[in-house]
């Protein structure tokens, strides 16, 4: 009977500290993560530097990258909405994708189309008819028939919308859902509250902000008012929750940036109010130059001004807390004037002129394309051009 042999096993070696061992591998993957991490930032700082020296720019011409053209003998007006583009005429709303596609078609008989559109939503209405239609992207969602002339038109993103209707010296502000049903009445009058010069809808359709004129002696005054339809304006007279007389001014243009603040804009300045279900005044501007235009996103407010010094224009932008961030020369007014992400863009014609919001006239010339609407498209320096008849990507180069 054969035995089974012991095996035993002996250290010939025992390490005399361990945490020598520990120093050898923490040293080994120290240099294995820097042999790997330096070549990729040294890659993320070439790619960066290449960027922001593409982005910081003068170009002098720019060229097609892409052409879609289409066959339509109407005079239409476009707007950008969405994933998409609005084309809309007095025989209806088409909605179009990107590459100049129909994704829907509205038929409808409008006289004099203005349009007003939201993030979610737009609407369409008849300017003195009494037809206003409200779309997303997926088509009509609903259309309002109205009693009186329509005068002006807000929007919400859920597809609210508030209406100036026209009554001789006592003109209505009705606001409806998106089928048609009233759901509150403004009861205005020209010798009290004033003539409804502008209007706007908070994003959620909550908060409606008027800027009423009117007269008082020889002096023009205006009055701005925040109606909130929610929990918050119940307990209130007429759902008023803030209210602010100007003097000397036209309070021409209000608008909403963001959840939490919203800009009345007059003829001499602008105020910035915040407070999402009560707006109170926060801070008072005054521009002290013609405002020829004014623009606007959740983060800027802009204006074209008249140069007053010397001959021209200048562009000047300011942040959501109204501290200036931009003042440009530009060299001449346009017709259209937006913002898109961080770059002012303006055109008119053919004439086209790109500002970056840090100053850096990106682009002054000639885009051979009769613009009626301009947006950024993807990729660097590269623009969606809409003409009467043709959607156009082109490109910035030298």
């Amino acid at each position: 009977m054969s035995q089974k042999k012991k095996v035993r096993f002996k250290i010939l070696a025992a390490p005399d500290d361990l945490s020598e061992i520990k120093n050898k591998v923490k040293k080994f993957r120290v240099r294995k993560l820097r042999k790997l991490l330096v070549p990729a930032v040294l890659i993320l700082l070439a790619v960066c530097g290449t960027y922001l020296l593409l982005k910081n720019q003068t170009y002098m011409q720019a060229r097609t990258a892409r052409e879609y053209p289409v066959d339509i003998s109407d005079t239409s007006s476009y707007a950008r909405f969405g994933d998409g583009i609005v084309r809309y005429n007095r025989d209806g709303v088409v909605f179009l994708n990107k590459k100049n596609e129909e994704q829907w078609i509205q038929p409808a008989q409008i006289q004099n189309p203005i349009i007003v559109v939201k993030d979610k939503a737009f609407a369409v209405a008849d300017n003195g008819g009494n037809n206003i239609m409200v779309f997303t992207e997926e088509g009509l969602k609903g259309e309002i028939e109205t009693t009186l002339p329509i005068e002006k038109i807000a929007v919400s993103d859920q597809g609210i919308v508030s209406a100036v209707l026209k009554d001789e010296n006592s003109p209505k502000i009705i606001s409806y859902d998106a089928t048609g049903n009233i759901l509150v009445e403004q009861k205005t009058t020209a010798g009290t509250t004033g003539y409804p010069a502008a209007l706007e809808l908070s994003d959620d359709g909550r908060v409606l902000a008027v800027s009423y004129l009117y007269t008082e002696g020889a002096a023009i005054k205006s009055k701005v008012v925040f109606y909130n339809f929610g929990e918050t304006g119940q307990g209130k007279t007429d759902n008023i929750v803030s209210s602010e007389e100007y003097n000397d001014t036209v309070a021409a243009e209000i608008f909403f940036m963001g959840e939490d603040r919203s800009v009345v804009v007059g003829d001499n300045g602008f105020t910035i109010y915040k407070g999402k279900e009560e707006p109170q005044k926060e801070k008072e501007i005054t521009v002290g130059q013609e405002i020829q235009s004014v623009f606007h996103s959740d983060q800027y407010i802009g204006f074209v001004l008249l140069n007053r010094d010397k001959s021209g224009y200048e562009v000047r932008l300011y942040n959501r807390l109204g501290d200036q961030v931009l003042n440009r020369d530009i060299p001449a007014k346009y017709d259209n004037v937006k913002i898109d992400g961080d770059e002012i863009i303006m055109f008119d014609g053919t004439k086209c002129c790109i500002v970056s919001a840090t100053g850096i006239i990106r682009f002054n010339g000639d885009i051979k394309i009769n613009a009626l609407e301009m947006f950024r498209a993807p990729g660097l320096n590269r623009y969606y051009v809409m003409s009467v008849d043709e959607l156009r990507v082109i490109y910035l180069t030298k």
